[in-house]
């Protein structure tokens, strides 16, 4: 077994706190003079660093802000549990910062492996400490809290072995994930070819109201409601599944729970059920992202971090609406157009049912889903790939840390 010190985290790095803004501070959009600013939707296993920014004044961002390779950015304030904690690695320099709801741990030069140091981070027991974070609503990690955290370190050229065991490792499911992505791209290239691009409609398709084309056949749930608002008290280690963020990824549900309610408190929350077919919408971490509700299970309900919509399945396809804000060029634009924060951070209701979008015909819209319906089975394996390179990974880092890689 390798023998190992334990050392608070500020003793190996360095926590630095997110630039703080306020609404009227950002743009969504570049502009001469202002940065580019990483949130906690940005932190999705690896740093995306082309997508979901805001931008604020340079004036605004100190040196020490600015990413740098090696860094690890770190997900430190959401209303989900499951959202804060997350992180990702800088392996480049970057001309950007990152925002007050996030912090960069920096390893010192000489104290540890930055690789090392940012498996650890992603161990069960870390995410088990950061779940149980200050805050009722908003978790929130401060970043004391993180100073004091004490991780377990191995001599240098031990921490640097076990990293390159843990890359090689972590390299085979980046492999995995790229290969469900360009799966991902196929659809889109149809999409685009059968639907041009939604912001420009260069087929002439007729443009009306989102509210137009929500189902009548279940009240109260065409947009909205915001999910459950539960406390921590009431959630259970079993029973009737709640979905919540990490349920909803960029067209595709996650189908595997994390947080229950009872058989009893279900009854007084009917209003929240999911049905297969529902529109599932993120309110927090990436804000807007969407996917379709298919699960076996019965019974289930959603989290207050999402909403959901159900469309008139004579009108709209969930297919083609969820690929509309999934696809084009310019994620989201059409919803960006009319939110009324410029810097997109919270998604409200309303702001979707005025959204207007191309309606195709619906002879069109089936041709689109049969595509989609084929495809399935090939990502249905790719996932399954990246399940198990996943898997593999986690194995090899609980060997790791419990000194017996």
């Amino acid at each position: 077994m390798t023998a190992t010190s334990p050392f608070p985290l500020a003793d190996k790095a360095d926590v630095i706190r997110g630039v703080t803004f306020s609404k009227g501070d950002a743009v969504s959009l570049p502009r001469d003079g202002y940065t580019p600013v990483l949130r906690a939707g940005n932190i999705q296993g690896h740093l995306i660093l082309d997508d979901d920014l805001v931008y604020v004044p340079e004036r605004m961002v100190s040196e020490k802000q600015r990413l740098r390779r090696g860094d690890i950015v770190m997900a430190t304030s959401s209303g989900s549990a499951a959202i804060v904690g997350k992180t990702a690695f800088a392996d480049q320099d970057w001309i950007g910062s990152f925002g007050a709801f996030c912090a960069v741990i920096r390893p010192k030069l000489g104290k540890c492996n930055p690789r090392y140091l940012f498996h650890y981070l992603q161990t069960p027991q870390f995410r088990e400490w950061t779940r149980n974070s200050s805050g009722v609503g908003i978790k929130n990690i401060r970043k004391s809290e993180l100073d004091s955290y004490v991780v377990s370190f191995p001599d240098l050229d031990e921490q640097c072995r076990i990293a390159a065991v843990l890359d090689k490792a972590d390299a085979i499911r980046r492999k995995r994930e790229l290969a469900f992505t360009l799966a991902d791209d196929f659809l889109r290239s149809v999409f685009l070819e059968m639907f041009g691009d939604p912001l420009t409609n260069p087929k002439g398709f007729k443009r009306e109201k989102v509210a137009l084309h929500l189902s009548k056949d279940r009240p109260g749930v065409q947009s909205g409601p915001f999910g459950a608002a539960l406390k921590k008290h009431e959630y259970t280690t079993a029973g009737i599944p709640v979905w919540g963020v990490e349920n909803v990824q960029a067209n595709r549900f996650v189908d595997k729970a994390r947080l229950f309610i009872t058989e009893e408190k279900y009854q007084a929350l009917d209003r929240y059920r999911v049905v297969n077919g529902d529109v599932l919408i993120s309110r927090a971490g990436t804000v807007g992202r969407m996917c379709i509700a298919e699960t076996a299970i019965q019974d289930s309900i959603i989290s207050t971090n999402l909403t959901r919509v159900s469309l008139n399945p004579k009108t709209l396809t969930p297919e083609f609406f969820v690929s509309l804000f999934t696809y084009v060029p310019e994620r989201l634009g059409a919803l960006k157009a009319n939110n009324k924060d410029e810097a997109f951070t919270f998604l409200h209701p309303s702001t979707l049912k005025v959204t207007e979008i191309p309606i195709p015909d619906m002879a069109v819209q089936q041709r689109f889903v049969q595509i989609v319906e084929r495809h399935k089975g090939n990502k249905s394996f790719q996932e399954h790939d990246l399940r198990q390179a996943t898997d593999l990974l986690a194995a090899l880092s609980q060997r790791a840390f419990a000194g017996n890689l």
